[in-house]
């Protein structure tokens, strides 16, 4: 049964809820019992032996936790006879019975449902006479791994938050990213790491996310390694602030044996639920122009007391977007160098890109990831890719274990227009990136060279083919009467290309006979004091001598301007798609002219027709 037709099976319960629920509270019920049920599923071959080993270790006066999970082969059991099937045989205490099935989870399992609050649906449900007709709903789904599988499992979760989102108005791009975006993302940040990618090396090793959501991403990069080395282990960690969210992300972690101990709840940027950790990979999309007044406090403190001893040591971004503490949050949790260096990978919108002037928080932030060497590539996405928004938006991928010839260099990777058109919308997102887009991008990174799209047009401007080249290569030839359109794709540039002084340069205040004022005491007497009015900034690149620039480009337009020192500041933007713009000269006159008049005479032939 493919993920759709299982969501529409279980969607089907929406029927039952309908007049009783509101639309948007349909979520409450069936995402829980749907977490049930699949864990109903998934121990079911081992039930009777966990039940056998329950009742000996009681008897014997024996903790028996340790021997249920051996036998469970999971990292949860359920000492409870019951199971959704049995729960239908005894209709009129189907309440009770249910409460003493889930009571019978390990404390684990169990939390998961308190995270759902789904006691409280438990009652309401009763109170309805929907509680048994629900059940038995659910207890004819088949979600045994044998049917589904845990990839298979997720993208279930992922579309049944989406419908329930979107019926509740809600941003479905808070709980999950797309499928496509986080292959890619998995792709770039081990593409490097031949030695973890190796059949048969039994390499360990840690993954990330501060904002876990599902634990799509998680379970992403953990399927993508066992893919090319089974012999692999990667230990999968997060924390997730939605409670709904953190209780699919568990219940996804517990089925794959992972340890629930490191899905931890609660707010990232104000406690840092794995403070001790260091991490060897991390993934992250945070939440898009969100502001974090909430929790300004606590992270004003961490900025002003321990520096860069903290977390957030670079600066602080403004108030209304807090996806740059999220950045600054990885960095502070990367494994350092000579422990083997760690690589991560971040979405972020265009503002972290250029927002801020020199000096600010933004500024402050890129200039230190820069000039660390820090950030390996930036790659744009098209738009409409995510559910939530239709933005530009950029992967980050920072590492402080460059390879040798990344050293000192930024590549940029421009995949804007690599994409299909989805054939039915979801939210926002309307484009998808198809198996072949990802594989180019992850190659362009993998080769670490620069590189350009050839578009070949026939005669009447349509699109024929698309040709990755090498910076240095010819553009194929265009078809009779045809054009070939060519813009870059994968650019690279040193570190400092994106760095700038700001300077202040000031022109003289005059009196109405226009004659200099001058400074009546201590070090300003006798200097021509600056005019507030005339004052203005000049961006200089790093590298380029200030004073030269200074004498070509503005001494010749302003003679008697200075330079005020005290107020000059080093500034980093990365002005992605400047670096990616192409001119297109437009049509002559003649041509748009002639067009017009064809228009215009077709529009006076149809009136004409119609007078008749």
């Amino acid at each position: 049964m493919n993920q759709s037709s299982l969501s529409a099976l279980i969607w089907s319960v929406a029927d039952l809820l309908r007049g009783d629920y509101k639309q948007s509270e349909y979520g409450r019920v069936i995402l829980p019992f749907t977490v049930l049920r699949r864990l109903d599923c998934v121990l079911e071959a081992t039930k009777q032996a966990v039940l056998a080993e329950y009742a000996a270790k009681s008897k014997a006066g024996l903790n028996p936790e340790l021997f249920l999970l051996r036998k469970a082969k999971q990292s949860f059991y359920n000492t409870s006879a019951l199971d959704l099937p049995r729960l239908l045989g005894d209709q009129d205490h189907i309440r009770q019975n249910l409460y003493a099935y889930i009571q019978g989870f390990s404390p684990s399992a169990r939390d998961i449902f308190e995270r759902f609050d789904f006691y409280t649906q438990i009652e309401r449900l009763a109170k309805a006479d929907l509680l048994y007709l629900v059940t038995e709903k659910f207890a004819n789904v088949d979600l045994h791994p044998s049917a589904v599988d845990n990839a298979q499992m997720g993208l279930v979760f992922e579309e049944l938050i989406r419908k329930f989102a979107e019926l509740s108005n809600e941003t479905a791009g808070e709980h999950f990213t797309p499928r496509e975006v986080i292959r890619l993302m998995v792709n770039l940040i081990f593409i490097e790491d031949d030695d973890v990618l190796a059949p048969g090396n039994a390499v360990v090793r840690t993954i990330y996310d501060p904002t876990a959501g599902t634990g799509g991403m998680l379970s992403m990069a953990a399927e993508h390694l066992l893919q090319h080395n089974h012999a692999a282990r990667l230990t999968l960690f997060g924390q997730e602030l939605n409670d709904e969210s953190y209780a699919i992300c568990k219940a996804d972690m517990l089925i794959r044996g992972q340890d629930v101990a490191n899905m931890v709840a609660g707010n990232t940027l104000s406690e840092d639920g794995h403070a001790a950790h260091k991490f060897d990979y991390m993934l992250s999309n945070p939440p898009f122009g969100v502001e974090w007044k909430k929790v300004e406090k606590v992270v004003r403190k961490e900025h002003e007391e321990k520096g860069f001893d903290g977390r957030f040591g670079p600066g602080l971004p403004r108030v209304s977007d807090g996806s740059m503490l999220f950045l600054m949050h990885l960095l502070f949790k990367m494994r350092p160098a000579v422990d083997g260096g760690s690589r991560f990978g971040i979405v972020l919108n265009g503002s972290p890109l250029f927002t801020g002037g020199a000096g600010s928080g933004e500024s402050e932030i890129r200039r230190y990831v820069l000039e660390n060497d820090l950030v390996e590539a930036i790659i744009g996405l098209p738009t409409d890719m995510f559910y939530n928004t239709g933005i530009a938006t950029y992967v980050w991928i920072l590492s402080n274990k460059k390879p040798e010839d990344r050293k000192g260099y930024v590549q940029l990777i421009d995949a804007g227009s690599f994409w299909q058109k989805m054939r039915k919308s979801l939210g926002s997102k309307r484009k998808e990136m198809s198996d072949e887009h990802i594989a180019t991008v992850t190659r362009l990174f993998g080769d670490f060279a620069e590189a350009e799209l050839a578009t070949v047009f026939d005669a009447n401007g349509k699109e024929v083919s698309r040709t990755v080249i090498a910076a240095a290569e010819f553009a194929p030839e265009p078809p009779p009467g045809g054009k070939v359109k060519v813009a870059p794709l994968s650019r690279i540039f040193r570190n400092q290309d994106f760095g700038y002084t700001t300077i202040t340069v000031e022109r003289p205040l005059r009196d109405e006979q226009g004659k200099l004022a001058l400074g009546q005491k201590g070090k300003q007497k006798g200097q021509p004091q600056p005019d507030s009015a005339l004052r203005d900034t000049e961006n200089v690149p790093l590298g380029e001598d200030i004073h030269a620039y200074f004498k070509r480009e503005v001494l010749p337009h302003a003679a008697d301007a200075w330079i005020d020192e005290s107020k000059s500041k080093v500034g980093y933007e990365i002005p992605f798609n400047r670096h990616f713009y192409v001119f297109e000269p437009p049509r002559e006159l003649h041509e748009i002219d002639a067009e017009l008049k064809a228009v215009s005479s077709r529009i006076m032939r149809m009136l004409g027709e119609l007078a008749e």
